[in-house]
């Protein structure tokens, strides 16, 4: 893919194609490092899963002794099998 720098505001950007976002897993919104080696940069994600969260995390996180009630959601309001 070929493209060029262009100026944004105060800064500078490179426009990334749709396609190669998707091939890298990558979309609007998420982290990357920049960094330079040996002259060329370097755009790599942030993350190394996909997602903001790691479930093992979130649920490590839940206190010792903790449970939750049952809750009641109603009755269906569509379509929905209960």
């Amino acid at each position: 893919m070929q493209t060029k720098i262009q100026k944004w505001g105060n800064s500078q950007g490179v426009r990334i194609a749709k396609n190669v976002l998707k091939e890298v897993r990558l979309s609007v919104g998420e982290e990357v490092n920049v960094t330079v080696q040996e002259g060329r940069i370097l755009v790599t994600p942030l993350r190394k899963i996909h997602g903001r969260y790691r479930l093992e995390d979130l649920v490590a996180k839940i206190p010792q002794g903790y449970h939750s009630d049952e809750v009641d959601w109603g009755t269906p309001a569509g379509k929905e099998t209960w």
